[in-house]
């Protein structure tokens, strides 16, 4: 960049600085927006493009390689006219980053003249043509694609500074894409009634990039095959990772290789289910082994704190005395536990919520809900030196909460005497969410 560019630009800054600045306002006789002679010109040399930035990115694909690595590794063209595989596949991703959200948005690069110069493009794929080039793809081509994309992520991480990725975090999870499709092969029905696709995404939460992503029916478990691809951005990650610590909620707990990721130094949160043998063990704990779980708070307040505002919808419910569960306290404790399917002892770290049962302005029971988080025996993981280094789970995930309603707005936790280590997330793993005793437990 010119030195006269970052003038232009720290000027444009402190002016709006000036602008913006709070002053000792007077009432004002004339409204803000007092806009009343402006006049449009059409230049004929100088030109401008919503999406200034396509060129330069155009240039770090090709500085990366990515443009000849897709060409030499896909083969879903015998000839090329005019048009070679990059073309497509940097065709349908710069609709995106431009703002388009389905091909048919393709059009409308096509009809700017702008954007064809900065990406020194004569033409570029029509939606239909682009539509018929991703039906060409199978299975292996759509893998040989990600690997592309993953190897290009690489370079890229290699040339980081130093620290980068020190503690990598790669979660894994499920949701659901629904369709109103009929004519979709391989959709099926969801749990919760949806046609669709239920998709698996491999994550790496420090940067929010999606390493992988397995498209299944919608019937599909959330955890069916998704070993081989956790192992596989393992793998990738692992290259230039300090140290590698897979995340899921309580589908993703796959006992039978625990020992197997233990062994390679690999670290892991993970959730387990509330079978009668945890909870019993659970409950077994002296009061000694609990403490009171404090979280902290969502945000910050920079400014005056403000009033709540009147909760209509918890009048509502106490109007119409719905069932209603009220969080009453947590507590925390950790225990050595062994999986059936494994050779050695994990670290168990629970969470026990009471919560209490409210109809009306009534209270009528109180329960208890389990929650517990598994990892490998304590010291050999993150310690509280990570607790500003973890990233929050679901970042990537297009539904609320995740395909499990897991909340992604948890805090993090540092564990004091017993628990030597920080957890973010503690219970929100749980399916059911509140509800009896034996329903749900997770694993860390």
């Amino acid at each position: 960049m010119k030195r006269s560019y970052r003038k232009i630009l720290r000027n444009r800054k402190n002016r709006i600085a000036r602008r913006l600045a709070p002053k000792p306002w007077q009432d004002q006789p004339r409204p803000m927006l007092k806009a009343s002679n402006i006049a449009y010109e059409m230049s004929e040399r100088v030109q401008a493009v919503g999406c200034g930035g396509i060129g330069a990115m155009h240039l770090m694909v090709q500085r990366l390689g990515l443009i000849e690595d897709i060409n030499r590794n896909l083969k879903l063209l015998k000839v090329h006219l005019p048009y070679h595989e990059s073309d497509h596949v940097l065709n349908i991703a710069y609709n995106l980053l431009a703002g388009g959200v389905r091909l048919e948005d393709i059009e409308q690069r096509r009809q700017d003249e702008n954007f064809l110069n900065g990406l020194e493009a004569q033409r570029i794929p029509d939606p239909t043509t682009a539509g018929d080039f991703t039906r060409r793809f199978d299975e292996a081509d759509i893998l040989e694609l990600q690997e592309c994309f993953n190897r290009a992520r690489l370079a890229l991480w290699k040339v980081q500074p130093k620290g980068f990725l020190a503690e990598a975090f790669i979660d894994v999870d499920g949701t659901i894409a629904g369709t109103l499709g009929e004519c979709k092969e391989g959709i099926g029905l969801s749990y919760k009634g949806i046609w669709g696709y239920a998709p698996l995404l491999v994550s790496l939460a420090n940067t929010q990039e999606v390493l992988y992503l397995r498209n299944r029916p919608g019937n599909w478990a959330s955890h069916s095959g998704s070993v081989e691809w956790i192992d596989r951005a393992v793998k990738l990650v692992g290259q230039v990772a300090g140290t590698v610590t897979i995340r899921g909620d309580t589908d993703f707990t796959h006992t039978a290789h625990l020992d197997r990721w233990d062994e390679a130094g690999r670290f892991f949160i993970l959730g387990m289910d509330a079978h009668p043998k945890v909870v019993q063990l659970a409950e077994a704990l002296p009061a000694s082994a609990w403490q009171r779980l404090e979280r902290l708070p969502k945000y910050e307040i920079l400014t005056e704190p403000r009033q709540k505002a009147f909760r209509y919808k918890e009048q509502i419910v106490i109007q119409k005395e719905f069932r209603n569960q009220k969080l009453v306290g947590e507590d925390l404790a950790e225990m050595d536990y062994q999986p059936v399917k494994c050779g050695k002892k994990y670290r168990l770290v629970i969470v026990r919520k009471n919560i209490s049962v409210q109809k009306g302005e009534k209270a009528q029971s109180q329960e208890l809900v389990w929650v517990a988080d598994a990892q490998p025996p304590a010291g050999t993981g993150t310690g509280t030196d990570g607790i500003s280094t973890i990233p929050p789970r679901d970042s990537l995930n297009p539904l609320p909460g995740g395909a499990h309603g897991a909340a992604g707005d948890l805090s993090c936790v540092e564990l004091q005497p017993l628990a030597e280590r920080f957890f973010r997330d503690v219970g929100a793993a749980a399916k059911s969410g509140i509800g009896g005793i034996g329903e749900e437990l997770a694993v860390i």
